[in-house]
């Protein structure tokens, strides 16, 4: 099944009048609430996804900070949102499709078939794409969504990780050495973790071919048939580098908690400097 959608495959599917369940997931750190945006314009028909408070459970900070919520917590989202079952779902936001990558993989992982609109809001603008104002509000759906059952580690599996297979820091190089930490208590990585940033897999808001992500993941270890597992600050970029992933061929699993509660983890090591290990000390 393909992960992704390009703007001119969209518009045909939406002169077809074929079925399409659009979702505006627009949210960045230094502006979560994306409604004011989606208001002033988003994709014809699209519903505003508040990526906080549907595509997350934050009520135990011990979690991190954006929480997985739970599957009947998602199936209620979904249904507010109008998706009925068998609805193609096509996910975007406006920022290298981070925030719609967090989207995509709760929803596959729960049976949805769901892509993400590669480019984004800014690539519909460049094909010519139209945009609407306003809110919609579509009729209730009635999508059930299954169990996911795997894709995910928690805290004891990546402190672990790095014996058997590759576990994938996606934060900038400055937050993985620990030279910067705007967000979390403490600043570093988890020991035996390699660095590869999102900003790898993508060129100008469009994700690279699928040789390009290979060849990068393979850059740190991370060829296709090894047991690999991506983290980055609160576990929503790191679902980007599991869409890279799936598009290049290599199943990438996401630890949600990610360094939001590694570093909020008492008796956990953080490691210091350029490569996994160089320098670790305990929390």
């Amino acid at each position: 099944m393909p992960h992704l959608i390009s703007p001119q495959e969209l518009a045909e599917d939406l002169r077809a009048h074929r079925p399409v369940r659009l979702l505006d997931v627009r949210w960045r750190l230094d502006q979560p609430e994306g409604r004011p945006a989606y208001l002033e314009g988003h994709l014809p028909g699209a519903v505003y996804v508040d990526l906080d408070g549907e595509l997350a459970d934050r009520a135990d900070p011990a979690k991190g900070r954006h929480p997985l919520p739970s599957r009947a917590q998602l199936e209620e989202a979904a249904r507010r949102w109008g998706v009925n079952t068998g609805d193609a779902v096509v996910a975007y936001d406006d920022l290298g499709s981070v925030a719609a990558a967090r989207a995509w993989w709760l929803l596959s992982r729960a049976g949805v078939d769901v892509r993400v609109l590669d480019g984004g809001l800014r690539g519909w603008l460049a094909e010519g794409g139209a945009v609407e104002t306003g809110d919609v509000r579509p009729d209730r759906g009635d999508v059930e969504l299954s169990e996911p059952t795997d894709g995910v580690i928690d805290i004891d599996d990546a402190a672990d990780w790095s014996r058997h297979g590759v576990l994938i820091d996606v934060r900038a190089p400055e937050r993985y050495r620990g030279e910067s930490e705007p967000l979390d208590p403490v600043a570093g990585h988890i020991p035996g973790a390699v660095n590869l940033p999102t900003s790898a897999q993508t060129e100008a808001g469009r994700f690279r071919s699928a040789e390009e992500i290979r060849a990068a993941f393979e850059s740190v270890g991370a060829a296709p048939g090894a047991d690999v597992a991506a983290y980055c600050g609160s576990g929503i970029a790191a679902t980007h580098t599991a869409l890279a992933g799936a598009i290049a061929g290599i199943d990438v699993a996401v630890f949600p908690g990610s360094w939001s509660q590694w570093s909020r983890t008492r008796g956990r090591d953080v490691a210091t400097g350029p490569t996994p290990s160089r320098e670790v000390s305990p929390l």
